[in-house]
C-alpha cells in the first residue's frame, strides 16, 4: 500500500492537500482508487490561483471566514459598534479627535448654497436669473438660519449640519425626519428632526426578515419604503421613562410624488446595504488597546516618579537616625509599622518599613520610566489608525515637524478625503432640505417658478445649487495667492471658485462691501496704488529638508 502525501510541488507551487480518513480508507482498500482519489482532490485545490483563498496553507487555517451579505453583517454588530464608538467619542482622544476634525473639516460653520439655474433652458437673461438665484437663497436662510428649523428648537441648519454629520460617523446612520408644522418665528412649516440610530428599530422586537432589517422596510427593489421609530431610546434611565412602554411610529421614506419625508444618512458601502457602520469600527480594537498601554505607561511613570525607599531592618520601621516629626504632639513616639501593611503606599519620597528579612538595607523602587520606546511605538499605531480613517498622520495627531512638503502633502491628502465627505453630505441631507424649503416657497407664492410643478425637467432647472464650505487649510498663503493669480490669468479659475479655494465665502457677495471700502478710501483721499504681493520665499528641496532634519 502506498502512502499518500501531505504536499505536492507543481510549477514552483507547493500545495498541501492533506488526506483525510476516508482517503486512507479507499486507499488502504485500492490503492489505484486512492491514488485517482488524491490526485482528483490535488486538481481542485490547484484550480485558484490566489494562495490568501487556499485553506490549507497553515497561515490561512486560522480565522475562516465565510461570506455574507451586507444585510447580515450589518445587523449582527450594528448595536455593539454603535456603543463602543460612542464611547471612543466620549473618552478616547484617538476616537474622539478624528470624528471631531472630520466635522470641522467637512462641515465647519456649515455648508451654504450658491443658486444655479440653468438659466438657457429657462429663458432668462442674466439680469432676471441673478435676481431669482438671490431671492432663492434669502428664502433658504430665512428658513434655515434659525433655531426654527431645527424641531427640538435649539439649532439652526448650519449647526444640524455638523450634530448630524457627527452622529453619522459616530453611530453608523442617523434618520433625519421632515415633518410640517407652523411655528410663529418662521413662515416655513418645514422642520428637521435628527433620530437617533437606536431608535430606529423592528416594532416588538420582532426579528428581521427579508423586508424588514434593522426598523427600516424596504420595497420591491430593496429602496427604504418605511422607518419604524421607537417613542423613546431603549437605553433611556430618566425617571418614569422605563414604566412607559415603548411605541413605535411608523415613517413613510417618500410621498406619492416621490418627495422624502425622511432621509437616513448613511456612508453606504455595499449594495443591499440597509443601515449604516460607525466610521471608527475597523480601528475601535486597536484605539482600546493603545489607551490601555497607555493608561499603564502613564500610572508606570507616576509610581517611578513618586521615588519611593523600602526600608529592611529589624524593627520594620524607618528609623534614618534622628530626625524631629512635626506631626507628633507633644509627648506621643513614633510607632512601628511592622505590624500593619495594609496602609503602606507609595507617595513622593515616601520611605517604607518592612519587616525584617534578608538584613539591613535601603532599595530605591525603580520603575525605568519614561519608556523610551513609548513614543515610536504609539506613533506607529497612530499611523495604522490614520490609514483606515483616511486621514493622514500627521494631521490626525495635529503635529506637522517632517517638513513643509510632508505637512503640505498630508493637507492635500485630507482634502481630497474631505471634498468627498462635503459632496456627500451636500447631496444627502443639504440638497433635499434646500429642494424642499425652495418647493414650499414657490406653492405658497414667495417664490414665483412657472413649470415647476407641470415638468421634472423644469424643476431640476429651478433647483441647481452649488454648495460651499470652509477653505482648506494653507501652510504658505503668499505661494497660494500666487497660483490662484495665475490660474485666474490664465481663464483656467474664476475669482469666485478661487475665493472659495483661498478663504471661503461668496465672493459676489462681498462686492457691495468692497464697493463701499473703495468709496470711503477716495472720499478720504486712501487710495495708494495696490501694493503687489511679495514674491514667495524660496523653500528648501525635499533633500535639503532632510539633511537638515538629520
Amino acid at each position: 500500500m502506498s502512502r499518500l502525501p501531505t504536499t505536492v510541488t507543481v510549477g514552483g507551487r507547493t500545495v498541501a492537500v492533506r488526506p483525510t480518513l476516508i482517503d486512507r480508507l479507499v486507499n488502504w482498500r485500492d490503492p489505484i482508487k486512492g491514488a485517482a482519489r488524491y490526485q482528483a482532490r490535488l486538481r481542485m485545490a490547484m484550480v485558484g490561483g490566489y494562495n490568501a483563498a487556499d485553506r490549507n496553507r497553515p497561515v490561512n487555517q486560522r480565522g475562516w471566514r465565510s461570506e455574507r451579505d451586507a444585510a447580515s453583517i450589518v445587523a449582527a454588530d450594528a448595536a455593539t459598534l454603535r456603543a463602543e464608538s460612542q464611547d471612543m467619542v466620549r473618552n478616547s482622544p484617538v476616537g474622539g479627535g478624528a470624528i471631531k476634525l472630520n466635522v470641522t473639516k467637512v462641515v465647519g460653520r456649515g455648508l451654504v448654497p450658491k443658486a444655479q439655474i440653468d438659466r438657457d433652458l429657462l429663458g432668462l437673461d442674466d439680469e432676471a436669473a441673478d435676481a431669482w438665484e438671490r431671492n432663492a437663497e434669502r428664502e433658504y436662510h430665512l428658513a434655515t438660519g434659525t433655531r426654527e428649523i431645527d424641531a427640538e428648537r435649539c439649532l439652526p441648519f448650519a449647526l444640524l449640519q455638523g450634530l448630524a454629520f457627527q452622529k453619522v460617523l459616530e453611530d453608523g446612520d442617523v434618520l433625519v425626519n421632515l415633518p410640517r408644522f407652523a411655528r410663529p418665528g418662521s413662515p416655513y412649516r418645514l422642520k428637521v428632526e435628527l433620530i437617533e440610530a437606536a431608535r430606529v428599530c423592528n416594532p416588538k422586537g420582532q426579528a428581521d426578515t427579508a423586508t424588514l432589517v434593522q426598523g427600516v422596510r424596504v420595497d420591491a427593489h430593496g429602496g427604504p419604503a418605511t422607518y419604524y421609530v421607537a417613542s423613546r431610546h431603549p437605553g433611556s434611565l430618566r425617571r418614569g421613562a422605563l414604566a412607559e412602554p415603548i411605541t413605535w411610529q411608523e415613517l413613510r421614506a417618500f410621498d406619492s410624488g416621490g418627495h422624502p419625508l425622511a432621509l437616513l444618512l448613511m456612508d453606504k458601502q455595499r449594495p443591499g446595504q440597509p443601515r449604516g457602520v460607525a466610521y471608527l469600527a475597523p480601528v475601535i480594537e486597536l484605539i482600546k488597546q493603545l489607551g490601555r498601554y497607555t493608561d499603564a505607561e502613564v500610572m508606570a511613570a507616576v509610581i517611578n516618579g513618586m521615588l519611593t525607599a523600602v526600608v529592611y531592618n529589624d524593627t520594620g520601621v524607618p528609623d534614618l537616625g534622628e530626625e524631629e516629626d512635626d506631626t507628633l504632639s507633644e509627648g506621643e513616639q513614633r510607632t512601628s509599622t511592622s505590624g500593619d501593611m495594609s496602609r503602606m503606599t507609595l507617595g513622593n519620597g515616601s520611605i517604607i518599613g518592612l519587616p525584617a528579612g534578608a538584613g539591613n538595607r535601603i532599595e530605591v523602587i525603580d520603575g525605568k520610566r519614561p519608556n523610551i520606546n513609548f513614543d515610536p511605538f504609539v506613533l506607529a499605531m497612530l499611523r495604522q489608525i490614520g490609514m483606515a480613517l483616511e486621514i493622514p498622520f500627521e494631521l490626525l495627531v495635529r503635529h506637522f515637524t517632517s517638513s513643509y512638503s510632508a505637512s503640505r502633502a498630508a493637507l492635500e491628502e485630507a482634502w481630497d478625503y474631505f471634498q468627498r465627505r462635503r459632496a456627500w453630505l451636500a447631496s444627502q441631507l443639504c440638497q433635499p432640505i434646500y429642494e424642499a424649503i425652495l418647493t414650499e416657497a414657490i406653492a405658497s407664492g414667495r417664490l414665483t417658478a412657472p413649470g415647476f410643478f407641470a415638468d421634472a425637467r423644469l424643476r431640476h432647472a429651478w433647483l441647481g445649487t452649488l454648495w460651499q464650505g470652509d477653505a482648506p487649510s494653507t501652510l504658505d498663503p503668499v505661494k497660494e495667492i500666487e497660483a490662484a493669480r495665475a490660474r485666474i490669468d490664465l481663464r483656467l479659475t474664476t475669482r469666485a471658485e478661487e475665493r472659495a479655494r483661498l478663504v471661503g465665502g461668496d465672493w459676489e457677495a462681498s462686492l457691495p462691501q468692497m464697493r463701499r471700502e473703495q468709496e470711503l478710501l477716495e472720499q478720504h483721499h486712501l487710495t495708494p496704488a495696490p501694493a503687489a504681493v511679495p514674491a514667495p520665499a524660496e523653500q528648501p528641496s525635499q533633500e535639503q529638508e532632510d539633511d537638515a532634519a538629520a
